[in-house]
């Protein structure tokens, strides 16, 4: 899950990478003691821009759009588009921001606060749609473009937070907080603006300012190149097969998907639903050895190591979290989140790694039992031999579920799902998307008749589209001065698109994954939050996947499956007999799949926690990674869901020292759902009701605990968890 834009979750309209006041010339350097004149020296460091009206002539960024619902008309920009418009926001955004520098008034709500959150609209615009596009739709210029927009405004962002003049109106605002007889929400934003300014570093001293803002601007760049090493890297793999020993064990429907058209040839790619479809279904232990390979030695040698890349990002992270006066990057990070300490989060992690890691050890057993001295099971074997032992432990094959998880039945169950908890409807409209494949709904409160929002999904996997999938948006919400704006919200999949005319059947993990941006989804287009600094997906990562985690368990429930899992063909319900042995069968392999993640959630603590001398000291990724995930007992025929090399969340996105928050956020699904348990409803009105104020319409409005509490009614217990997982025995052995 990515949640928002690269610019939307932290900054809002402040800064989406706004400068502090106007470019020019450098100043001398005479001692400088009028504030404003302070600014503006730090400011002119910035470099100048200039774009030329031949440069803005026909740019549709500079256009109202006149589309339905606002969406950007992408048919109509070009690559070309994006940089002049961004030049033509920043020099915008300067001049907004120059003026509340040079503002004589004392400093006030609106004429500071306020200002800023509304500042830079034109940088905001095309920030969110560069950022969509670069990730659904990129080519070799957006790649390159990438390498100049990031540093760029990450380096405008920096002159803003950076800025003297600005952190004292900001201060000075939030020191007088208790007299200025604030609303809820305002009062809210300037406590998060005062943070935002205190965390970039805005108190230290210029020295220590101008080393943070030179870090950032390394590691925007840095960040930027691992992504893309990574896309180069996954999409380079390609295992051609080709004769009927190649294709032993795989259904018809997966070779349907990645058949080369016109010819008795298929393909397997990295793409994260065809390697686990292959891995689960190949006879072919060869084979499904260089997949294996392929996957997990992605962007590990050649022109797209990201060996050297992810060290020196670890390093650069360090060492900025040492200026700012923290142990660690993790003890920076952590500082704001659910879980406070780097201590904290691994306490929680090995709290459930070691009853998952005696169930991965059983569950070796197993395997390794079915094989006999054929040979010794290893990392290629585990998903194949896990599905073989529980069809014979449960009659029960994932193929049998696939018929009755057709894409459009899904998504028109999580849609039903949503009606029924927040009484809102979802209506498919005709908009034109970024790609053919893009389909999108007005999102409705059936209640008042109010329009909440436009949601786009994109289901399937491309060559231009990053793996994964996450919820992203194209325009945030607010509603400032009377003017109300509804967000446009998008979910991206990566399923495999079957050839035309045939319906796109999905495995049940996948359905789980539809649920779970859904959930993303509507934490965007719910939010009654009139700032965009904090409205929709805001919180700490350790909270924030809890509203996506939490839609998960309606998937599996048999009144939910009732209304959407039907036969493809015949329109039968699936059978109760095959829920109840889907439903016996889903803590089967939680061993595994609990180590491979706290694996790679200890590996990012790990990486993250270093001090920067610890950090400086290391030469080679895979031998630090290794002596890691050994410290902590993983078996060797389990990898870490993902290796440094390709861990993106963390080296190229925004869950630095914060992977465990997907199973930290778990406390608080399972405990969350069972709420509907105790009322004896899945769909019980009252709870639904509290779930929706609290979880999706608030935003970041208050603490995460507090948002929970209010709720749930009491702080989250880890029981339900642990018996979800199947750990509860091994828990109380331990």
């Amino acid at each position: 899950m990515t949640v928002k834009t690269w610019i939307a979750p932290s900054l809002t309209a402040l800064a989406f990478a706004l400068a502090a006041c106007g470019s020019g010339a450098p100043e001398t350097e005479e001692t400088v003691t009028d504030p404003v004149e302070v600014a503006q020296t730090q400011a002119s460091s910035l470099p100048e821009i200039t774009v030329t009206s031949e440069e803005l002539e026909g740019n549709p960024f500079l256009e109202t759009w006149d589309t339905p619902y606002g969406v950007p008309p992408f048919a109509e920009i070009e690559d070309s588009h994006y940089m002049p418009a961004l030049k033509q926001g920043i020099l915008e955004a300067r001049e907004e921001v120059a003026a509340i520098i040079a503002n004589s008034e004392a400093p006030t709500f609106e004429n500071t606060i306020l200002a800023l959150e509304t500042a830079g609209p034109l940088v905001n615009k095309v920030a969110y749609t560069f950022s969509n596009i670069t990730n659904t739709d990129t080519n070799d210029t957006l790649r390159a473009l990438e390498g100049e927009v990031w540093p760029m405004l990450t380096r405008e962002t920096d002159a803003l937070y950076l800025n003297p003049v600005l952190f004292e109106r900001v201060k000075t605002i939030h020191d007088q907080l208790g007299t200025l007889g604030l609303g809820e929400q305002e009062a809210r934003l300037v406590e998060l603006m005062y943070r935002d300014f205190e965390r970039a570093g805005a108190a230290l001293d210029a020295d220590t300012k101008a080393q943070i803002s030179d870090i950032n601007a390394q590691l925007s760049a840095l960040t930027t190149q691992f992504a893309q090493n990574l896309l180069a890297s996954t999409k380079a793999f390609r295992l051609e097969l080709s004769t009927p020993e190649d294709i032993a064990g795989l259904s018809q429907d997966f070779l349907a998907g990645i058949q080369v058209e016109g010819e008795d040839k298929w393909v397997v790619t990295l793409d994260r639903s065809v390697f686990e479809t292959f891995m689960t279904q190949s006879e072919n232990r060869e084979l499904r050895g260089q997949v294996f390979d392929g996957y997990r030695l992605r962007a590990s040698e050649g022109e797209y190591d990201n060996g050297p890349v992810l060290i020196e990002i670890a390093q650069l992270r360090a060492k900025r979290a040492e200026l700012l006066g923290y142990e660690s990057h993790a003890a920076y990070q952590l500082e704001t989140r659910m879980a406070r300490t780097p201590a904290g989060a691994e306490e929680f992690l090995l709290s459930v790694w070691r009853p998952g890691l005696e169930r991965a050890k059983e569950e070796r057993a197993d395997m390794q039992a079915m094989v006999g001295d054929a040979f010794t099971i290893s990392g290629e074997d585990w998903w194949h031999y896990a599905e073989k032992v529980r069809q014979a432990r449960y009659a029960f094959d994932d193929n049998a579920l696939k018929p009755y998880f057709e894409l459009n039945a899904v998504k028109a169950g999580a849609f039903e799902m949503a009606q029924r908890l927040f009484n809102i409807e979802l209506t498919e409209v005709e908009v034109d998307g970024w790609n053919p494949v893009v389909v999108s709904y007005d999102v409705t409160d059936l209640e008042t008749g109010e329009h909440l929002g436009l949601f786009m999904t994109d289901m399937y996997a491309r060559d231009s589209k990053r793996g994964g999938a996450w919820m992203s948006t194209y325009r945030g919400a607010s509603d400032i001065d009377g003017v109300s704006t509804r967000p446009i919200v998008t979910n991206n999949l990566n399923l495999t698109q079957p050839p035309a005319g045939q319906p796109t059947l999905m495995r049940f993990d996948e359905v789980e994954t539809l649920f779970h941006e859904f959930g993303h989804g509507l934490h965007g287009l719910l939010t009654q939050i009139d700032y965009e600094r904090f409205s929709g997906v805001d919180g700490p990562r350790d909270y924030t996947e809890f509203p996506a985690q939490i839609l998960e368990h309606w998937a599996s429930q048999p009144q939910m499956l009732e209304i959407y899992a039907t036969h493809y063909e015949t329109g039968e319900v699936i059978p109760t007999e095959l829920i109840d042995r889907m439903n016996q069968a889903s803590t089967f392999n939680q061993g595994f799949k609990t180590t491979e993640f706290i694996g790679a959630s200890l590996l990012d603590l790990a990486w993250h926690n270093l001090s920067y001398e610890e950090a400086m000291a290391i030469t080679d990724a895979r031998a630090f990674e290794q002596e890691t995930l050994q410290a902590y007992g993983l078996i060797d025929e389990i990898e870490p869901r993902y290796r440094s090399n390709y861990f993106s969340h963390i080296f190229a996105g925004g869950y630095s020292a914060g992977y465990y928050a997907y199973l930290w956020s778990e406390i608080l699904d399972a405990d969350g759902f069972y709420a509907f348990k105790e009322a004896g409803d899945i769909f019980d009105p009252e709870t639904a009701a509290r779930l929706k104020q609290w979880v999706y319409e608030s935003g970041g409005l208050l603490p995460a605990d507090e948002l929970y509490r209010n709720f749930r009614g009491s702080d989250p217990s880890i029981d339900p968890l642990l018996e979800i997982r199947g750990f509860k025995e091994l828990e109380s052995e331990g």
